[in-house]
């Protein structure tokens, strides 16, 4: 067996708050509590940022690779792009197609989370507005007939674990109220629904905010609008996509404003491109151009998903956004890990817990990941 480690001189940022030269023992591929034995390997890391590990409850892929189309071994290639910027358990989002291919992505993903590669499966669409459909094809879009909803869960084996619906449309209450019985969350996005028509699917039992603000009416004055409905209510959790393109800051500061710190999750929403680069991709049925980072749809410029991984969210948040560390870390690691009922493995630095964790430069750059008492990425490499 590998011999215990004892990562030590590092700011620690625990539960509690942030401690300076702090210490975390790794025994296996758990976080150990007490002293380290004789035999334990010191990793010195003075200087450095050490967080539990990040995640993602949103995304569609990385590395070249999609969740939604590519193989077991796309998909595989795709956890790996994203774990080496210290994202350590991830959802795998899907996108609109027909329900029979959406059936058999359920069956592989599955798969996947059985093995442990995945945290579950996340089915952003069919059942969205078509006043909202961002990057879906339209001709694919269907209402929520809570019938079709349970064919995706069975499919999906136990390892569903969202569902975004725009909740307004026929069946969509109803399918809420399906979802929650099944322990899935159901998720309020891509919908043209009034804050009343909000407030219902709350009270039905929806509890998440796909990527607030994007797809969806803005907040007026007089039609206040999801929004409003989903940032007032204690308990939604409001998804942030904080690449710089998706929220301007001041927006991102009024979701940290009136939800609070535990109810802010962020997610990438990545498609193929993010770790790999410009080009043209496909997600889904529709084919997709990114330049400079940005993507979008080659038809109509709807944007089309992020190239974000979450070690960049996180230094944007602190370094741009001027967010307070232990409040950008709780967004990326123990409010999603609470939502995703995994909170007792994982999200925080804490005895007990999955030895995630992440290990950045006193600039946020990440130096070092750590999967499971593994290193990923190296922070002191041979």
């Amino acid at each position: 067996m590998a011999p215990t480690k004892v990562l030590t001189g590092a700011r620690v940022v625990l539960p509690t708050g942030t401690v300076d030269d702090g210490r975390v023992i790794v025994d296996g591929t758990r976080i150990a509590a007490g002293g380290p034995p004789g035999n334990a390997e010191t990793i010195d890391l003075s200087g450095h940022w050490l967080l539990p590990g990040f995640v993602d409850l949103h995304n569609h892929g990385g590395g070249g690779a999609s969740f939604t189309s590519g193989t077991v071994d796309d998909v595989l290639r795709g956890i790996r792009t994203h774990r080496l910027h210290g994202t350590t358990t991830l959802v795998a989002s899907t996108v609109t197609g027909d329900m029979d291919f959406l059936s058999r992505r359920a069956g592989l993903l599955s798969e996947l989370a059985e093995q442990g590669e995945i945290a579950g499966i996340h089915f952003e669409g069919p059942f969205i507005s078509p006043c909202r459909k961002g990057a879906h094809s339209e001709r694919l879009l269907r209402d929520p007939d809570p019938a079709e909803v349970r064919k995706l869960l069975d499919a999906a084996r136990g390892h569903a674990k969202m569902v975004t619906l725009a909740t307004e449309l026929p069946g969509g209450i109803d399918s809420v109220r399906l979802l929650a019985e099944h322990g899935v969350i159901a998720a309020v996005g891509h919908t043209d629904a009034t804050y009343e028509q909000t407030v219902q699917a709350i009270e039905a039992g929806a509890t998440v905010a796909t990527h607030l603000f994007n797809a969806m009416p803005p907040l007026g004055h007089r039609a206040p609008g999801p929004i409003t409905a989903l940032l007032e209510d204690e308990r939604v959790t409001v998804e942030l996509i904080n690449d710089g393109t998706h929220l301007h800051p001041a927006a991102l500061r009024l979701a940290f404003h009136h939800a609070g710190a535990g109810r802010v999750a962020f997610i990438t929403d990545a498609m193929d491109a993010a770790g790999f680069g410009d080009g043209r991709y496909m997600l889904g049925p529709l084919e997709v151009e990114v330049a400079d980072g940005v993507a979008r749809l080659v038809e109509g410029g709807s944007i089309a998903g992020s190239t974000l991984t979450l070690d960049r969210a996180l230094q944007r948040a602190v370094t741009v956004d001027g967010l307070p560390v232990e409040d950008a870390v709780a967004a990326l690691s123990a409010n999603p890990a609470r939502l995703l009922g995994m909170d007792d493995r994982i999200g925080s630095l804490e005895p007990g817990k999955d030895a995630d964790l992440v290990v950045l430069d006193a600039d946020f750059a990440l130096k070092g990941v750590m999967r499971r008492g593994e290193w990923v990425v190296d922070p002191q490499p041979a």
